[in-house]
């Protein structure tokens, strides 16, 4: 089984490409971004992000997000190191919790020692050139050195280049109906059951990894760590996670870096957190795996309180628009990232923290969740229109605008997201006489968004012109949408409609 493994790895670095994937899946992703001045946007990396999406035998799907760091070799060797260790046999529907945790444990362990082993003749060779380096005189420049040190400079950089970076990375298993999750880092996991009535309950499973967790911190400071220190540096040799795989730095010279320097034993650790198992058996939801880029994006332009209802109010949303799950998930990224770069060139009080974003990556799975159907919309037969509204967080200093759906019933009631307690609504179709609803809710009492990927917004006739509207001292701009042409398609008057037009928006 082994010499298979690694038969595999080596003579076919994507071989994971012909394994079947799961149709229950989708995955949207956005490269890093830096932003200058004017709100132009540039890419100041390749993507370092990686994901899983597979099903196996025995109703087995493994999924995973990744997310590298200083280069994406380590986020690719564990997509197909880890899927080597989990789907060749080693799973089977006998197995029990148990034994489904020790492998998913050997598995990243494998994992971690397997890149090093690749990496093992470049850090012998950059050992080797490093003996012949004189020491730093920074009154010598590189030109002023000799031809041979100036190649044996280059090639330390190249070497450096090769061996360095890291990933972090989170793993969602299904085997027999019920979910285990195993996280080595600052990803995220998000399990949304869906009630009969439409709400949506949330469950993170697990705690990030990082500089503020304080279990990580005690596991630091049993070690010889100063955790007070970790916890005001906020970062380890440039990154927030206190787990990770790869990065060599942390790994073998921990003790030239300061913080780490104190440690007994390795204080950075590839050992995952197992989760579950839980059961999948007659539910309805979705699990989301998040890369660590696009939490921080959100939290950048939103602050952290909210970040897991928003993301699963903006799933709900594009779930109930979209017919595929690619789209799903490719349209909550370009949400996050529109978010993110409104609040920058906002020039509020939060643009200071949306400067920049990493790559983001979001996987949705559904569970007994149905798209909406391509004829028809959530309702069963009304049509979604994106209308952008001006909106203010009570909560937060933070202002900006959000795109909520208005729908368009089979009666002449107009449904729009409401606040109340919770976190969502899905709409539904009811029966009779009745108008259906969509409802969209948050528990701090937020206006959630949804997609406007779906509709051409054609019926709503913007008054503002080219330029938006300037919000007063109390967050509001005046109203700029005319809705006469809604009302009187759906038997509305010309009165009604100029007597409610202002209507949106926090009051």
């Amino acid at each position: 089984m082994a010499a298979q493994r690694r038969t595999l790895m080596q003579s076919h670095q994507s071989w994971t490409d012909d394994l079947p994937l799961c149709q229950m899946c989708g995955v949207g992703t956005a490269p890093n971004c830096v932003y200058s001045p004017d709100g132009k946007g540039a890419q100041t990396h390749p993507m370092e992000d990686g994901h899983l999406r597979l099903r196996f035998e025995d109703g087995c799907f493994l999924y995973g997000v990744f997310n590298g760091y200083d280069g994406n070799r380590v986020a690719n060797f564990a997509a197909q190191c880890l899927t080597a260790e989990l789907l060749l046999g080693q799973l089977n529907s006998s197995h029990t919790d148990n034994d489904v945790r020790r492998i998913l444990t050997q598995a990243f362990d494998v994992v971690e020692k397997s890149y090093f082993k690749t990496i093992d003749d470049a850090l012998a060779e950059k050992a080797r050139l490093s003996n012949f380096v004189l020491p730093h005189n920074e009154n010598v420049s590189f030109h002023q050195l000799s031809p041979q040190s100036q190649k044996v400079q280059e090639r330390l950089k190249e070497l450096e280049q090769e061996v360095s970076g890291g990933a972090t990375a989170v793993v969602a298993l299904i085997l027999n109906n019920r979910l285990y999750i195993a996280n080595v880092g600052t990803n995220r996991v998000l399990l949304c059951k869906s009630s009969i009535d439409g709400q949506n309950q949330v469950l993170q499973i697990g705690r990030p990894h990082s500089t503020d967790n304080e279990e990580e911190l005690q596991r630091l400071a049993a070690l010889g760590v100063d955790a007070a220190r970790v916890r005001q540096a906020g970062q380890i040799a440039g990154q927030s996670s206190t787990r990770r795989l790869g990065d060599y730095r942390v790994k073998f010279n921990h003790n030239e870096i300061d913080l780490l320097s104190a440690a007994k034993t390795r204080p950075i650790i590839p050992e995952p957190e197992i989760h579950g198992s839980h059961s999948l058996d007659g539910m309805t939801g979705f699990l989301l795996l998040m890369s660590e880029g696009l939490i921080n994006a959100l939290e950048s332009a939103h602050g952290p309180e909210q970040v897991n209802q928003e993301i699963v109010a903006m799933v709900a949303a594009e779930l109930a628009q979209q017919t595929s799950l690619e789209a799903v998930a490719q349209s909550v990224v370009e949400r996050v990232k529109r978010l993110h770069h409104d609040v920058y060139v906002s020039g509020r009080q939060r643009a200071t923290y949306c400067s920049r974003h990493e790559d983001m990556t979001l996987l949705i799975r559904t569970l007994n969740y149905a798209l909406a159907d391509a004829a028809l919309t959530p309702t069963q037969g009304g049509r979604i229109y994106p209308v952008s509204v001006p909106y203010s967080n009570s909560q937060s200093t933070s202002k900006t605008s959000v795109t909520l759906s208005l729908v368009m019933p089979s009666q002449n009631t107009l449904t729009n997201g409401t606040n109340t307690a919770s976190t969502l609504g899905e709409g539904t179709s009811t029966p009779g006489n009745q108008s259906p609803t969509a409802t969209l809710q948050s528990t701090n009492t937020q206006t959630q968004s949804s997609s406007s990927s779906s509709g051409d917004g054609s019926l709503f006739r913007s008054q503002r012109g080219s330029q938006a509207a300037q919000p007063d001292e109390t967050g509001r701009v005046p109203p700029y949408v005319d809705f006469s042409q809604f009302y009187l398609l759906w038997g509305g008057d010309q009165g009604d409609s100029q007597s409610t037009q202002g209507g949106l928006g926090p009051q």
